[in-house]
């Protein structure tokens, strides 16, 4: 992969906050970038089936993912914000799972099938997760938990789009163009720029709840990635 030794470079506009927390991921969002799975998708040489598998699973999680913008919505402190996660909550059901099901068409997968898919172990701790924190938590630890997500899909967008060919590659490159383009990374910097909000003013022991939300579902990206790339459904408990 022609970028793979490179440092993640730090995006702009980090508040101070969000600038810790870049800081803290950094270790973790290059154990993604260096994932086979992900190395696969910039040089093309993913197996279909596999590609398959995750976009299955990253459907289902998407439907999850979604419930939490309509969570957020509720939580936010003012209308605009309220309005821009309700946005969020509608891009993610129409225009990203848009991509899935485009996917999967060209896959023979019908959208009853996609909808019907089995979810995997990791697929459900992840999103069990930040439905808890989703219930239990205040605003700006639900943010902290689904940043993560769309904040790493970026940076990965980002850093495969550099691949001479990524982005034209025949199967993988609408999705490198999706992840990298600049609607998505509008809503990338917007929802880190929200954070930097939340976190302002707050005392270091909120301060580290937020950072352990986000470690966890970082790392829970990492064990995403790994499942899709194995095609595991339950560890040590095949069928």
């Amino acid at each position: 992969m022609a970028s793979a030794s490179k440092a993640p470079a730090q995006p702009t506009q980090l508040g101070a906050f969000t600038a810790r927390l870049f800081d803290r991921v950094k270790p973790i969002w290059e154990r993604t970038h260096q994932h086979p799975f992900v190395t696969g998708l910039g040089d093309g040489t993913l197996p279909v089936e596999t590609f398959a598998f995750y976009m299955k699973q990253d459907y289902v999680f998407l439907i999850d993912y979604a419930k939490l913008f309509a969570i957020a919505s509720t939580k936010a402190y003012d209308l605009d914000t309220s309005a821009k996660f309700a946005a969020l909550q509608e891009a993610t059901l129409n225009s990203e799972m848009a991509l899935h099901r485009a996917y999967a068409e060209r896959f023979g997968i019908s959208r009853e099938e996609l909808e019907a898919t089995e979810s995997s172990f990791v697929m459900l701790a992840y999103t069990s997760y930040m439905l808890k924190v989703a219930h239990q938590g205040s605003l700006a630890e639900l943010v902290s938990a689904l940043l993560p997500c769309m904040w790493s899909y970026w940076e990965i967008g980002k850093r495969l789009a550099e691949i001479p060919g990524a982005t034209a590659h025949e199967l993988y490159g609408d999705w490198v163009s999706t992840y990298s383009g600049d609607e998505f990374g509008e809503l990338a910097q917007w929802l880190i720029g929200v954070m930097d909000d939340l976190a302002d003013g707050k005392n270091e022991r909120e301060l580290a709840r937020f950072e352990e939300h986000f470690l966890t579902t970082s790392k829970m990206e990492v064990l995403f990635w790994e499942m899709a790339y194995r095609k595991e459904l339950w560890p040590a408990c095949q069928s």
